[in-house]
């Protein structure tokens, strides 16, 4: 019975790979014009009684292949999304003290950064490029570096123009109170202290940026913005010696300021409040600064979403913002009219179908900013999900059913693959659920290819056809 269980478990967790949004859900999942692509279960990534967290991308420089990380109570997970209808995990790093609901990572020069709210967990570091040489996935990864200059932390941010980290969420009894502390990662496996910041308070979360914005008295200069629970902190941490304050901004109805990202022009600073919500009343609300002037920021106005859902992390790309928003999954916002106080929203994907409540429930974080155009979302009940705007999904797929088929699938013994358009079988691997690859055929060099399955044990495989097309293969 346990191992029915088990196959149950891993088969589902691909059985909404590449669905497109269609009447307004792409399989179970509410959406509007994106795509579910791929989805891994939290008990695959993080086994039982796991939940998601934090998330972030790395692009490969050498070989352009994307990856994902994906934080759990656990540990780090470490996910190959080069073929995002497919995604392949290759292996976690365990938390480096005891679990905790809250982890965080961020990259730079192909290294992962990671803390946690574990007691004494400091900052893992993990060289990235390892990734590349996985060759029996899953893996129990190792760090790099354990750096214990710190203890517990809520958050990273990295500035990666200057190879600065910064620590916040610390322990309020430590030297900075919360507020950042400043670390030398450009040698990123000896990372160094270099100071820190607490006039400004507990700081939840920030923004790092070499500003070259509308304010030029800032330009070039190192420019944190805090996310400080009762009010925004905009400060000058170019000197770590005697990093400034520049201002700071609070807004009416404040509950709990948790998460902040500037438009693309840095003139606006667009804000969530993690508490107004559940404490209020409000349809989840967005504020959103003037920042044109850095030493006198201006409230601009307040944006309502479509549900009542809790808003947690948000990034801006190509001038909308994706919305990590907990029960309501991620929402995607039109900010380029942001100067006429004017949000529209264009699409979004709904990881946590349950509700919409103002529980700490569904998507955690979204990731944008891969050059694919692959959004990679981690959610703290579901799991890990790649999903993709509309009409952008299924040409690798349409383009394999216009070249091969395979045929019969399901299977109980042999499957045909033949070519459609005079293109040959060149190669053939099949992968299994967790990545491994169970069989590999090469020099093959004809249209049609009779492969012999009865080594295989029932269930769910990958057929991956000349190294690039990849359709789903059922063994029965």
């Amino acid at each position: 019975m346990k191992k029915i269980t088990l196959i149950v478990i891993l088969v589902s967790q691909y059985f909404l790979a590449q669905t497109p949004c269609v009447n307004g859900f792409a399989g179970q999942y509410p959406c509007k014009d994106y795509d579910l692509q791929s989805h891994i279960s939290i008990f695959t990534i993080g086994s039982f009684g796991a939940e998601g967290n934090d998330s972030w991308g790395w692009v490969d420089p050498e070989t352009q292949k994307e990856y994902a990380l994906m934080g759990t109570t656990k540990g780090m997970t470490f996910i190959d999304i080069s073929n995002p209808v497919a995604p392949i995990i290759l292996g976690t790093l365990k938390t480096s003290t005891v679990n905790s609901p809250w982890r965080d990572v961020k990259v730079y020069d192909s290294h992962a950064f990671i803390v946690s709210e574990a007691s004494n967990h400091g900052m893992q570091v993990f060289d990235l490029k390892r990734l590349r040489t996985v060759s029996n996935p899953p893996v129990n990864f190792t760090a790099d570096t354990h750096f214990t200059g710190f203890g517990s932390a809520h958050n990273i941010i990295i500035n990666e123009s200057t190879g600065y980290a910064y620590i916040v969420g610390a322990s309020r009894s430590s030297t900075y109170g919360g507020g950042p502390i400043f670390i030398n990662i450009q040698n990123p496996t000896n990372p160094v202290i270099e100071g820190g910041f607490g006039a400004g308070g507990y700081a939840h979360d920030a923004q790092v940026i070499t500003y070259n914005g509308p304010d030029t008295d800032y330009t070039g200069k190192e420019i944190l913005i805090g996310s400080n629970e009762n009010e925004v902190v905009i400060a000058d941490v170019t000197n770590k010696a005697n990093p400034i304050i520049i201002s700071t901004i609070s807004y009416t109805n404040v509950r709990y300021a948790h998460q902040g990202w500037f438009t693309e022009d840095l003139k606006y600073f667009i804000l969530g409040d993690e508490l107004d919500e559940q404490q209020i009343g409000n349809n989840t609300k967005t504020i959103v600064f003037d920042f044109t002037d850095l030493d006198n920021p201006l409230y601009h106005f307040d944006y309502f979403g479509s549900t009542a859902a809790i808003d947690h992390n948000g990034y801006i790309k190509d001038n909308i913002y994706f919305q990590a928003n907990y029960t309501a999954g991620v929402r995607m916002i039109d900010v380029s009219n942001v100067e006429n106080k004017i949000f529209t929203e264009v699409g979004f994907f709904d990881t946590y179908p349950n509700n919409n409540s103002t529980a700490f429930n569904g998507a955690w974080n979204v990731y944008p900013y891969f050059p694919s155009g692959n959004i990679i979302v981690s959610d703290i009940n579901n799991g890990f999900f790649v999903i993709k705007k509309n009409g952008t999904l299924s040409l690798q797929n349409q383009e394999l059913q216009k070249s091969f088929s395979v045929y019969p699938n399901p299977t109980s013994g042999k499957t045909t693959i033949k070519s459609s358009n005079n293109q040959f079988v060149q190669s053939i691997q099949i992968y299994n659920l967790l990545g491994q690859k169970m069989i590999e055929e090469n020099n093959i060099n004809n249209d049609t290819y009779v492969l012999d399955t009865k080594g295989l044990q029932k269930g769910v495989y990958f057929i991956k056809i000349n190294n690039q097309n990849t359709t789903k293969l059922i063994v029965k």
